[in-house]
């Protein structure tokens, strides 16, 4: 659907301009491309969960190796294993598609947010042509250099550690039970939310849209469920330091088991590949395999990191995440050897929008 231009929308308070962030690099020395390191795991159940692990996912500037990027997505199907399939196969096509190929790296990563709604809602409007009732759910990550670009819709979190501990959630879950701004959003589109609603007994389970059960707002495919849900991710774009950092993003059958604090508890201290497999088989020792459980690690690291990865250290204490994009210090960091940096260690915010007219406001 066709919608009026609009000015683009203010930068909320405590962001910093994409331009802003980019100037200071080539005003000091130049920085060094980080070493990205991947690891994954997976136990199904179900055979729903995919993923895309791509270090070397193409160049801004074909031709030019210094002007690669790294792509790493999660997708958890549900109701059928095809839109996650197609949703694999086809968003990274379409994300590039929505780019010129012209721009500069500026350009490049500030056109990023609109390309990815732009590739989120072709690639589901798409498959309607599949013709299929499946979804999935999509945790989309791109990295160039030290700038990291998440888009997400349904409940696969994306977690990044910051070096000095910090943690920062980089996607959304869109549960109606976690999220009450969808519940309206869906509701005021002429949806029902509630709770399975059993003849002659109570309403049991989790919040969901009625008809078609979907206890997400947001998803790619689910045709049969109506118009209420949408494929417009929320997307988030930060700058991390040169320290680096350390980037979980796994599906449900991780995060109902698991709290953030728990899950990089468990894998602090060792590399990506083994912190991925000790953060499922975590989630899965309690109660068993009860749905797809699958991890992706990525570590960002100065290029000297890449050696010896320090032995676990003591876990810190648990404390509870309430808000989307909040920062706590822990007691024991995410460790690197490098005893100094060239900057801050500070992850800092670019961009943030979870709305559905996200596509509108960023129209020029």
């Amino acid at each position: 659907m066709a919608m009026a231009a609009a000015a683009p929308a203010a930068l909320s308070p405590g962001t910093v301009p994409l331009g802003v962030l980019l100037r200071r690099e080539v005003t000091k020395e130049r920085m060094e491309r980080p070493d990205v390191l991947c690891g994954e795991a997976n136990r199904s159940r179900k055979g729903e969960d995919f993923t895309l692990l791509r270090a070397d996912a193409g160049q801004r500037i074909p031709g030019d190796p210094s002007t690669s990027f790294s792509v790493f997505a999660l997708f958890d199907g549900h109701n059928g294993s095809g839109a996650a399939i197609y949703a694999r196969e086809n968003l990274l096509k379409n994300v590039l598609r929505a780019i010129p190929t012209c721009f500069c790296r500026e350009e490049w990563l500030a056109v990023l947010p609109r390309a990815l709604v732009a590739a989120f809602v072709k690639t589901d409007k798409d498959f309607q042509a599949v013709a299929e009732t499946s979804g999935t759910t999509v945790t989309f990550v791109i990295i160039d250099e030290w700038v990291v670009t998440v888009a997400s819709v349904g409940d696969s979190r994306c977690i990044l550690e910051s070096a000095d501990g910090s943690i920062y959630f980089l996607s959304a879950d869109h549960r109606f039970d976690s999220n009450p701004d969808e519940v309206k959003r869906v509701t005021a589109c002429g949806s029902k939310v509630g709770k399975m609603d059993i003849v002659g007994g109570p309403e049991v389970g989790p919040l969901r849209c009625w008809p078609g059960g979907l206890c997400l707002s947001r998803s790619i495919g689910d045709l049969d469920v109506g118009e209420c849900i949408i494929a417009v991710p929320h997307v988030k774009q930060v700058k991390l330091s040169n320290a680096g950092g350390r980037i979980v993003i796994a599906s449900d059958g991780v995060w109902d088991d698991l709290t953030c604090e728990m899950a990089l508890d468990c894998s602090r201290g060792f590399s990506s590949d083994v912190a991925a497999h000790r953060i499922v088989n975590e989630a899965t020792r309690p109660r068993g395999i009860r749905d797809d459980t699958t991890c992706i690690v990525i570590d960002i690291l100065p290029p000297e990191n890449i050696a010896p990865i320090p032995s676990p250290p003591k876990r810190p204490s648990r404390i509870a995440f309430n808000n989307m994009f909040r920062r706590r210090s822990l007691d024991v960091p995410f460790k690197t050897n490098r005893s100094e940096y060239a900057e801050p260690d500070v992850v800092e915010e670019i961009f943030e929008d979870g709305s559905p007219m996200l596509s509108k406001r960023l129209e020029k």
